[in-house]
Order: structure tokens, then C-alpha cells, then sequence
């Protein structure tokens, strides 16, 4: 197989290109991202020699097309997914998130190429607190940020092109990713890495916000399962039964440090915080035998915290980098 990975570079892209790589050397890859501040070109030098690299924008029309031409199928992985940068500025998540992904269903379209297409359980909004229900395949969309907005429109657009056109598509929702080569910015890696550096982690709000955690490599997993075997024009719903509210994960982080579970400072919550996700991925389980590796949330953590450590070169420039932002525009929080 021939396959295009758009957004190789960034997080989970760069774990789904390992992944493919070692566990099927029969795919060729070629990776096209734009190495935006959430690329990274490093997080791909293991496999350097085993890939084709190109460095280019998805809304580059004429590029998508010639490189769609010559693959088999694409996994489309990048998009804009800061939460708080798309609070600060839409544009670059409605550019790349909205107007990328119709750059990429035209070309799959001309070229009759199959296409997953990577999203997020941000689109269907928020669960109460105690709400026993979770998200599934047939939950109403609900975004509550221009970030999560524009991963709906894209999911949209990628449901009218396999009904209007007939491309051979899927979609999967996941849960919050974690695990290597995750950027610092982001919650888990920005816990580790402070507290690596001796800084108290910092939680917004009283922390009882819930997210579903799921292994970067068990969402990849699912990915291929969904790519080789899913029925097209179906949305897979991909989780771990990973829930934990945001305060127990940064105390089970201090545990792993030998600190004090109360060792953190609580700062402002930033605006419409969404309270909880949760998955219900029975269908993916059912229907295409997917379990998840990583059962036990606590031995993930384990090993993405022993990775952090291990790769102190990998994450130090942009830890600096992140930090000077955040204090440049007055955020010192995630």
C-alpha cells in the first residue's frame, strides 16, 4: 500500500507513522505536513530513511492533487487543535481544518483514492458531570470553540463527499491522546515537563473536568483497523474507558514524581471549558474485534512519564519556546 499521512510530523500523526512502519513493512509513506509550531520534522528522524517526506500546506491545491494521484489511500491527521489559540485567532483552524480537508476530498475524489479522516469527540460538545450517558456514533453535534467548530464542519464536508460523490470514506472520533512525542503545550506533557524543570503543575479551575484518555498507540491501532477493514461512510467512536477528571491525572503524575498530591496551584478556567467527554467505542470494538493495549490509564502514564525523561533533547526547545509565549501574553496555564 501506498499511503499519504497528512500531518505526519505533529503528534499523533508521527506515532501513526512509527507505528505503520515497523508493523507493516510493506506500506510505503509519504508524510505531508506544513510544520507549523505543532510539527515537529524530529519526532520522524528514527524513520527518516524508511518515509518520504514533503513539507507542504494541505490547502495547497495543486500539491495535494499530485500527491494524492500517487498514493493509495490517505490518513488525514493534520489540523489546528489548540483550544486556546483558536479562542485567540479562528482563522488558521478554519483554514487548515475546514478549508484543507475540502482541498484533500477533491483530490480523493479525482483520483478515487480511499480516505480516513482523523477527528474528535471536541465536536460533539460536552457531557454534565453526572451524566451517566457517553459520546456515540449517533450524538448531535455541539462544538463549543472555533478549535472544535471547525473539526465539525470538516467531519460534515467528509460525510457529503462520500453521499454527493461516492468517496470511499471513513471518519473516527477519538478521545484525548496521550503518550510520546506529544507537545508541550498540551496537558499531560506540559504536567511532566514542569515538573521535570521543579515547576508546580498548574490546573485550571477546580480541576473536576473529565476527559477519556486513550494510549496514542491504541487510538493508532484502531486507525488501521478502521482504514483495512471499516465499512465506508462510518464514523467510529475510538476510546479506552480512560475517564479521569483533570486533578486526578496531575495527582497521579506528582505520585509518579514522589510529590505531594496536593502540590499544585489552581489559576483562572479559561472560557467555556467543556466539563466532560466520554466514548462509548462499542461499535468499533463489535464490529472490527479493536481492543485497546493500554487498559490501565496508571501504566500508560507510567510509560509516556519514563519517555519525557528519556528524551529530554526532543521536548527542551520547545519548552522554552512554549513557556517564553505563555508569559509574553500573560497565560502562565495550559
Amino acid at each position: 500500500m501506498r499511503l499519504l499521512v497528512t500531518g505526519g510530523a505533529g503528534f499523533i500523526g508521527a506515532n501513526f507513522v512509527h507505528q505503520s512502519v515497523t508493523s507493516r513493512p510493506d506500506v510505503h509513506v509519504t508524510v505531508l505536513d506544513k510544520l507549523t509550531y505543532a510539527g515537529n520534522r524530529a519526532s520522524l528522524d528514527q524513520v527518516a530513511d524508511r518515509i518520504e517526506f514533503v513539507h507542504g500546506d494541505i490547502a495547497d491545491t495543486a500539491l495535494v492533487d499530485r500527491l494524492v494521484g500517487g498514493v493509495d489511500a490517505v490518513v488525514h491527521f493534520a489540523a489546528e487543535s489548540h483550544n486556546d489559540n483558536s479562542l485567540a485567532d479562528p482563522w488558521p483552524f478554519v483554514q487548515t481544518n475546514i478549508v484543507g480537508t475540502y482541498s484533500l476530498l477533491q483530490a480523493v475524489r479525482r483520483h478515487q483514492v480511499r480516505y480516513h479522516h482523523i477527528s474528535t469527540d471536541e465536536v460533539y460538545g460536552d457531557l454534565e458531570l453526572d451524566d451517566p450517558k457517553a459520546f456515540d456514533e449517533s450524538t448531535p453535534y455541539n462544538p463549543s470553540s472555533p478549535y472544535s467548530a471547525s473539526k465539525a464542519s470538516s467531519d460534515m464536508l467528509v460525510r457529503a463527499w462520500v453521499r454527493s460523490f461516492g468517496v470511499r470514506a471513513t471518519i473516527s472520533n477519538c478521545s484525548n491522546n496521550y503518550g510520546p512525542r506529544q507537545h508541550v503545550e498540551k496537558f499531560i506533557p506540559r504536567q511532566i515537563t514542569n515538573l521535570i524543570d521543579g515547576i508546580r503543575p498548574r490546573l485550571y479551575g477546580t480541576g473536576h473536568q473529565v476527559r477519556d484518555w486513550i494510549h496514542v498507540d491504541d487510538h493508532n491501532s484502531a486507525v488501521w483497523e478502521i482504514l483495512e477493514r471499516g465499512r465506508i461512510g462510518q464514523t467510529y467512536l475510538i476510546g479506552a474507558d480512560g475517564e479521569r477528571d483533570n486533578k486526578s491525572v496531575v495527582e497521579m503524575i506528582l505520585e509518579a514524581f514522589g510529590r505531594a498530591p496536593d502540590d499544585f496551584d489552581h489559576v483562572t478556567d479559561r472560557p467555556g471549558h467543556d466539563l466532560r467527554y466520554a466514548i462509548d467505542s462499542s461499535l468499533l470494538r463489535t464490529e472490527l474485534g479493536w481492543e485497546p493495549r493500554y487498559r490501565d490509564f496508571r501504566t500508560g502514564l507510567e510509560a509516556t512519564i519514563d519517555w519525557y525523561r528519556e528524551n529530554e533533547s526532543w521536548w527542551r526547545p520547545r519548552k522554552a519556546a512554549t513557556e517564553s509565549a505563555y508569559a509574553a501574553a500573560g497565560e502562565k496555564v495550559l
